[in-house]
């Protein structure tokens, strides 16, 4: 099944009854559009469809699973993604509570599958085409390791992107392979599980297929290959006809060996009317795996961490990068007291952050990160934080920033502490590159003199500040360090759930300007922040109602004045409407206008791919110069996307003196999602800006990205799909093109983790042709499984005018040889007192014993309930033989208790007692795999 494009879908017909998959089917029709780019033969099944159910129901399972372990209630009152995560994080989400999170994640994994087509088009264990089962399933085995490191690190992006590879591979088992045509309807699990062997291989020499002249033949394989159960995949030519005698073709027009004899072929991608029956099982089977892998993830996991990876948590991060020289003493008290604050008034509600992230820099150290959902723990570290050494000198702020900007989650706000310049201005351009790609927010708080600690090779001190600030959609706040505290109530702002941009401008040099802006019915909390000098300005409401800025508590607002900041906090009892300030400056000035909504939009820069499977691919970089700019808008609404209507999308130059607008023309993919193609890109910085109306309340409303975007005339191309093992040598293949003028390019690159690099300094290239070259990083010998790293890849002209970059995600991953998952015997089953009326079941218990051992393996690391409500114990897990006991009621009949080892392979053991009128249940002492597949059979112990 290939995906059209990694960004949309069609509905497809799945050979299940279950009513809960249908509803997730609804569900995932309801996230990604209903349309096929390219819908072959009337085809409508994908990769995005298969994903979306598979995860959907994986996370509805989740969901409901920690509920009931909270003891409360899930039940969601919609299908939408809002509805769903207000239902999953219960009943401390009081508020607004928005679907965004969870959405990114969901796209990041349907756009990591997707591309599999473009990037390994031509490999064919990624798709387990030309019989290569080895290999393919070595693929998806190596990247579950990678996975359950990652999420062990808390690299949950790492974790998604490679999550969304394996799945495609997975799935294309089922659509290349003659699985389904062996008559089986359940899933291969020998495919994760690379303790068991891929067994009855088709031999190299052996013909596999009859010819098929017309190319649409029901079934083309040989009938001793059926007879003897022998499996196969076609063969597939992009650039070649050439394939083994008498083997099978993938078939299609893009593949050339279906040309062969034996002609026609095997895939199952669409669904056609000679292979209607045989897609259709493909398509069951491929979703029934895709929810197996993600369950063995889950129980490695942990269901919390499932559903972080899954972008399901209260609330965003909350993320400090501290300067700590010796004149930062009264800023890191004021950091820690805003700290504190956010700790102590936010526990237990919608707005508790999700996870405390804490970078302290100096000079000429910068470092460690500091990590945790615990807030007591990062308590004990802003306690342990000092301001000592250092100098009259700019400090190492960036190299802080840049672990700060790798370590915390895409779309992040990031505080930044500090009273001096900037030493590393080396990395100004990979700082650029990494909120671009991680559209994270970063402002800061300056309270040093911005004409001290100045350096001839260094920038004006807090210039650059003010440049990324407003470049990322953040506050640049210049403050004495007596004003400091009363200038923190930003953060407080800031560390919300569902927090929005309405409007977001700059004017450098300042003047005197009337900025209008849409607020809507479902905004609360709207807040205004105007930074600058000498300056005033005056509030109107859609009634006419006006406030100036002499009037501190006025008929609209409260007005805040620290340092270069002013903040304005509308009245509850706000109007909607169209609202004006009009500015009065002739010195620069920021303005931005944010509240709390769950109407809100994500986007990504795509561009198009061909090949036997074309679709959209996310750019990492800046869209190319000369041709039309092309998003992928995904709008989410209160009610879902339904409740929505879209009326302009146009990009906007926030900046900009005489500020262009270019509007996109949308192409509704249905169900939220938007094609926007704008034909002429403003020159300069832009951002997406976003109007319509909100049929809850029938109010218009408007949203604006943040972080500010332009185009380039270079284009860098890279991937990676395989993790990085200590101490070896990783060779990334890359290219770089640019449609400016040829010649020398310079080429740089950074990883945030420090490790050694080798790689050209300079290009030359020839305008219109990728010039191709190869990067080569080594993970030192001691650097830990789960590890992640983020590199950045930079190409500039050597005019400096002309320039681009990537950013990429390496996971470094210790070879294990551990592929066996814990045993379990039964030992004992104590069920005889339990009567067969039910209604009698409560004064009665049952209890089970049982050993666990992880043999020649990496050892226990926890045992949990999957299933039953009793009380399971058991001994240490350092014991050779650790044993469990599990006492309950004989009302709750069935248990499965799940062990996982150090290396993330998870074992699972049932046991039932449910009688049907006849004899006792036996009890049976099996190996913990072979529960797993006795569980998944439906065949009960």
């Amino acid at each position: 099944m290939h995906s059209s494009r990694p960004w949309v879908f069609s509905p497809c017909r799945l050979s299940m009854t279950s009513v809960l998959l249908i509803a997730l089917m609804g569900l995932a029709l309801m996230l990604v559009p209903t349309m096929a780019f390219v819908p072959i033969g009337g085809g409508a099944s994908t990769h995005v469809t298969i994903t979306g159910t598979a995860l959907l129901q994986k996370v509805r399972e989740t969901c409901q699973a920690v509920a009931e372990a909270a003891g409360h209630e899930f039940n969601p009152t919609g299908n939408s993604p809002e509805e769903l995560v207000q239902a999953c994080l219960g009943p401390t989400a009081t508020g607004e509570v928005s679907g965004a999170k969870f959405h990114s994640a969901l796209q990041e994994i349907y756009t990591q599958n997707g591309l599999v087509d473009r990037d390994f088009a031509n490999s064919a264990a990624h798709h387990f085409n030309s019989e290569e089962f080895l290999q393919g399933r070595s693929l998806i085995t190596d990247g579950m390791v990678t996975i359950k490191a990652n999420i062990r690190k808390e690299n949950f992006k790492a974790a998604r992107e490679t999550l969304g590879r394996v799945l495609h591979t997975l799935q294309d088992f089922y659509s290349h392979s003659n699985w389904v045509e062996l008559g089986n309807t359940e899933p291969y699990i020998n495919l994760i599980r690379p303790n068991l062997p891929l067994e009855n291989l088709a031999d190299a020499n052996i013909a596999t297929c009859n010819d098929c002249a017309s190319g649409t033949c029901p079934n083309p394989i040989l009938p001793n290959i059926l007879q003897q159960k022998k499996l196969t995949s076609g063969y597939v030519g992009i650039f070649s006809s050439v394939k083994p005698k008498g083997k099978c073709s993938h078939g299609g027009t893009s593949d050339l060996t279906n040309t062969v004899n034996p002609r026609g072929g095997i895939s199952k991608d669409e669904r056609r009317p000679d292979n209607i029956a045989f897609h259709d099982t493909a398509v069951s089977s491929a979703t029934a795996a895709s929810l197996q892998l993600l369950e063995d993830i889950r129980l490695a996991a942990g269901d919390k961490d499932f559903l972080r990876m899954m972008g399901i948590a209260r609330s965003s991060v909350v993320c400090f990068v501290i300067d700590t020289t010796g004149s930062m003493s009264d800023d890191i008290d004021g950091a820690r007291e805003v700290m504190y604050q956010i700790i102590d008034s936010k526990k237990g509600t919608q707005d508790e952050p999700s996870e405390y992230i804490m970078v302290p820099f100096n000079d000429p150290d910068f470092g460690p990160v500091t990590r945790t959902a615990d807030a007591n723990k990062m308590k004990r570290e802003l306690s342990n934080l000092k301001a000592n050494g250092g100098g009259d000198v700019p400090e190492m702020c960036f190299s802080g920033l840049q672990l700060a900007l790798t370590s915390a989650p895409d779309s992040s706000h990031i505080y930044v502490f500090t009273d001096a310049g900037v030493k590393d201005i080396a990395l100004k351009e990979t700082i650029f590159a990494l909120v671009r790609t991680t559209k994270s927010t970063v402002s800061f708080y300056m309270t040093g003199s911005s004409r001290r600690r100045r350096r001839r090779s260094v920038e004006s001190p807090f210039d650059i500040y003010k440049e990324l600030a407003q470049a990322s959609g953040g506050q640049a706040i210049q403050v004495s360090k007596k004003e400091l505290p009363q200038a923190t109530d930003v953060i407080l702002d800031t560390s919300t759930s569902a927090l929005v941009t309405v409007l977001q401008r700059a004017r450098n040099p300042g003047r005197q300007e009337t900025f209008s802006f849409i607020l809507d019915e479902s905004l609360k909390n709207i807040t205004i922040y105007i930074t600058g000098i000498s300056l005033s300005f005056t509030l109107t409401d859609p009634a006419g109602v006006s406030q100036s800025s002499s009037e501190v508590n006025g008929k609209l607002g409260t007005i805040q004045t620290v340092g270069n900041l002013r903040r304005i906090r509308l009245n509850a009892n706000k109007q909607t409407g169209t609202w004006k300030i009009n500015i009065v400056s002739n010195q620069p000035y920021t303005l931005k206008v944010t509240g709390q909504s769950t109407i809100s939009f994500i986007y990504e820069f795509v561009e198009s791919f061909k090949g036997p499977h074309p679709g959209y691919a996310v750019l990492s970089g800046l869209p190319l110069t000369g041709q039309p700019a092309t998003l992928m808008v995904s709008v989410i609404g209160r009610r879902g996307p339904s409740s929505l209507d879209v009326g302009s999308i146009a990009l906007v130059t926030p900046a900009a003196a005489a500020e262009a607008v270019s509007n996109g023309t949308m192409a509704d993919m249905g169900n939220g999602d938007i094609l926007v193609t704008v034909d002429a890109v403003p020159e300069g910085e832009f951002v997406l800006i976003l109007k319509g109306t909100d049929k809850v309340s029938n109010t218009e409303f408007q949203r604006q990205s943040t972080t500010q975007m332009s185009i380039s005339k270079v284009n860098i191309q890279a991937a990676v799909d395989s993790s990085v093992e200590p101490g070896e040598e990783f060779k990334l293949p890359f290219s770089v093109l640019t449609k400016g003028s040829g010649g020398q390019y310079h080429i740089s690159a950074r990883n945030d983790r420090d490790f050694p690099m080798s790689f050209p300094e300079s290009l030359t290239l020839t305008t219109g042709e990728y010039s191709n070259n190869t990067l080569t990083i080594t993970p030192p010998l001691s650097t830990e499984s789960g590890t992640d790293v983020t590199l950045t890849l930079e190409a500039k002209s050597s005019s400096g005018v002309d320039s681009n970059y990537i950013v990429l995600r390496l996971s470094v991953i210790k070879k294990i040889t551990d592929f066996v998952p814990p045993l379990c015997e039964i030992v004992t089953v104590l069920a005889d007192d339990c009567p067969r009326d039910l209604s009698k079941c409560g004064s009665f218990r049952w209890e089970l014993s049982a050993n666990l051992t992880d043999k020649n393996g990496t050892g226990i690391e926890r045992i949990f309930l999957q299933q039953g409500n009793g009380t399971l114990s058991h001994t240490s897990l350092s014991a050779p033989i650790i044993q469990a006991s599990y006492n309950a009621s004989c009302c709750a009949q069935i248990v499965e208790v799940v062990a996982v080892d150090e290396v993330g392979n998870v074992g699972k053991c049932y046991h039932s007692i449910v009688r049907s009128g006849g004899p006792p249940a036996v009890t049976l002492s099996l190996p913990l795999w072979l529960c797993l597949l006795v569980s998944v059979l439906g065949i009960k112990s």
